[in-house]
């Protein structure tokens, strides 16, 4: 297994590019509100330097990739509360509160389970967890 992807010392890592270009021909992204001045997938994007989750994300088409950390559980409460299309890759991890709380069972999610792991940026193996795209409609609420 790789050490790495299990540990708290890295929680930002990059999307696949392949994944990505996939989603974003389908939703043509103009906001990136989760990513680094190296991993941004739009060029409109928000990092840490920027606060990401202070910003305004109303009348945007979202991509969010956020950390896998604690955290965790902000980013997907803003995304399921945010006046903006949301589209984010997140752990499958269905047993979390987070999970049940925001995107389970909602009228406004819809919840895409992606087959296999993914090699997320340069890491030499796949994560070891599976993975999902969970899309927020504001307009469900």
């Amino acid at each position: 297994m790789n050490k790495v992807l299990f540990s708290n010392s890295k929680d930002d890592w990059e999307t696949p590019q392949r994944l990505f270009d996939e989603l974003n021909k389908e939703w043509d992204f103009t906001v990136d509100v989760a990513s680094s001045d190296e991993n941004f997938k739009v060029k409109k994007h928000y990092t840490i330097k920027e606060n990401e989750l202070e910003q305004d994300w109303t009348m945007e088409r979202v991509w969010c990739n956020p950390p896998y950390g604690r955290e965790i559980e902000k980013w997907v409460k803003k995304a399921s509360e945010s006046d903006a299309i949301t589209v984010m890759l997140l752990p499958a991890r269905t047993d979390t509160k987070w999970f049940h709380n925001y995107i389970y069972k909602k009228d406004n999610t819809t919840i895409r389970f992606l087959k296999g792991r993914l090699k997320f940026g340069n890491a030499k193996n796949s994560a070891p967890f599976p993975s999902m795209i969970v899309i927020f409609y504001p307009f469900l609420k």
